[in-house]
């Protein structure tokens, strides 16, 4: 992974002086919580409902086992014991004091971490696919290219005041981990045929009130030209984007205003403009890329005796394998995805003693690699197939060894009414309350790949716009309903969800997933999942069942 050298730790050292001046101002009432909510934001913390939030970048959703256990600790020490990951690999602490900020951000510079560009109209944490480094599919490391972003993007004078906040991710492998098409950019690395390495280049996705998947407007951008490409999307960006409509200033409201072709047409000629100075210096590449160099493996054989002795003698074990474990590039590797999703519990927390875990594991297993991914779950990239039921033991031991991933328990939830200010609806008691209902792992097995996504208001934070199932908080008359969509992806074939029907009570809402599934199994064809049953029956049969009876 990247590590920080002296430049980054001093201007980390400085931005935290400088922010602990602005509390102290704020605390003595020197000035007011307006004067200090941009100051504030720009350093990741947030005014919620009851405390304050500390939202800390993870860049591309890469860290190690000191970073985790410095989390842990910050948990412990100033926060409630636990952290919240979140559908931007970062991680959130929901009960900050103020005072304790500053402290909190030096506690998180001495291991090269900060809350910079969480926050606020700026080009925020850019992510990656979890498996980056790990997986077959890819055709280079996107970790490299998006540490070149961050670098190039931290603090840039011409985009730190955009219309709106500026999401970008980049994959590199034909299985889309990163829901790039639903980003303000999505960039999807290619070989051209003669094996240049390039990016198609998406603009203008997003959710919230207005929805979008975005469009190409590149096919094939070589990758030596991307920052001075993706100077002329955010100039063109901010010479347009609206600024007196804050639910219009997004980027894909101009993508979907000029249309696609038009707003490619005056990125090319304010590309042509920029020239290739702008761009990264070959030299500055290769620094980028030898923090990334390929991991020693060792060499082993493709399968191992011992491990599929302790999946034939542990059925726990056998379904964690079959759910949690992917295929690595290296003969006998694996890699390891930890469920946070256990029934019960709130989607993407992990407390102190599990964080600390998870840190071990990484260390004594998983050649001192952890990720985050946006689905908030974590992943252990780079573990033999020997150690997994060690791994495993030591989940289970911690409470973290769900083996759900991709099914329907393993749901994304944003923190909705019990914590944020903006939310109109509960998020985590339906998440719970789904994840109860379908405890029969058996059954969640049968149903399948399964991808439900709820969100507490129509800021989308829990992505519900591309769930399979969709379902967004709202409020009636002080009440709290829930509207279902079904169709949705975040995946390759992205794709924004259709609303089913009028909004549901809260007491329905898993009930009437239930009935979703049933009408599932009842329609599916031979290997089909959820969402390709969906997209051939079309909504009728599932309204059908939900709204049978209602009036």
């Amino acid at each position: 992974m990247y590590v920080y050298d002296t430049l980054d730790k001093e201007f980390l050292s400085d931005r935290t002086a400088e922010f602990r001046t602005q509390v102290a101002r704020r605390l003595s009432g020197e000035i007011t919580e307006d004067q200090f909510k941009m100051v504030r934001l720009m350093n990741g913390l947030y005014l919620q409902l009851h405390a304050y939030m500390l939202r800390v970048a993870i860049p591309y959703g890469a860290l190690d086992a000191r970073q985790m256990r410095k989390l842990a600790e910050i948990a412990r020490t100033y926060d409630k014991g636990y952290g919240h990951f979140t559908t931007r690999t970062n991680l959130q602490f929901h009960w900050i004091k103020l005072a304790d900020a500053p402290d909190i951000l030096d506690e998180l510079a001495s291991v090269d971490m900060h809350a910079i560009q969480t926050s606020g109209n700026c080009i925020r944490n850019v992510t990656a696919d979890p498996f980056a480094g790990a997986t077959a599919e890819e055709v280079d490391d996107p970790r490299v290219w998006a540490e070149a972003m961050r670098q190039w993007s931290s603090l840039h004078p011409e985009f730190s005041f955009l219309p709106r906040k500026f999401k970008i991710a980049v994959t590199a492998s034909p299985k889309d981990r990163t829901a790039a098409k639903v980003h303000d950019i999505g960039l999807v690395m290619k070989r051209a045929r003669d094996g240049t390495l390039g990016f198609e280049v998406i603009v203008g996705g997003g959710m919230g009130r207005t929805p979008y998947v975005g469009a190409t407007i590149r096919e094939f951008l070589p990758a030596a030209r991307l920052v001075s490409y993706l100077e002329a999307v955010l100039r063109v960006y901010n010479r347009h984007g609206r600024r007196d409509n804050i639910y219009k200033a997004r980027i894909k409201i101009l993508v979907a205003a000029l249309g696609a072709e038009e707003f490619g047409r005056q990125v090319e000629a304010e590309w042509a403009q920029i020239g290739p100075e702008s761009d990264l210096p070959d030299t500055e590449l290769a620094r980028i890329r030898a923090a990334f160099a390929p991991t020693a493996f060792e060499t082993l054989p493709a399968l191992s005796d011992a491990f599929e002795a302790a999946k034939a003698a542990d059925k726990a074990l056998a379904r964690f394998a079959r759910n949690n474990v992917k295929p690595h590039k290296k003969p006998g590797y694996a890699i390891v995805e930890v469920s946070l999703k256990a029934i019960g519990e709130t989607p993407g927390d992990a407390s102190a003693d599990q964080m600390d875990v998870i840190a071990d594991l990484a260390e004594r297993y998983g050649q001192n690699d952890i990720r985050v991914t946006h689905e908030q779950n974590l992943v252990l990239p780079h573990v033999k197939l020997d150690d997994i039921p060690a791994v495993h033991a030591a989940l289970a031991a911690a409470g973290i060894a769900s083996a759900n991933i991709n099914l329907i328990t393993d749901i994304i939830a944003c923190p909705g009414l019990d914590y944020c200010a903006l939310a109109n609806a509960r998020a985590i008691p339906i998440a719970q309350d789904i994840a109860e209902h379908f405890r029969d792992q058996d059954r969640a097995e049968d149903v399948g790949e399964l991808k439900i996504k709820i969100s507490g208001c129509i800021n989308a934070c829990g992505h519900h716009h591309v769930g399979h199932i969709g379902i967004l908080g709202v409020d009636k008359k002080g009440e709290e309903f829930y509207q279902l969509s079904l169709g949705g992806s975040g995946a390759e074939d992205a794709a924004v969800g259709q609303i089913l029907g009028p909004a549901l009570p809260a007491h329905r809402v898993a009930e009437a997933v239930d009935t979703l599934v049933e009408v599932y199994l009842r329609e599916r064809s031979a290997g089909e999942r959820f969402l390709d049953t969906f997209r051939r029956t079309g909504a009728a049969p599932f309204k059908e069942a939900v709204y049978a009876g209602a009036h």
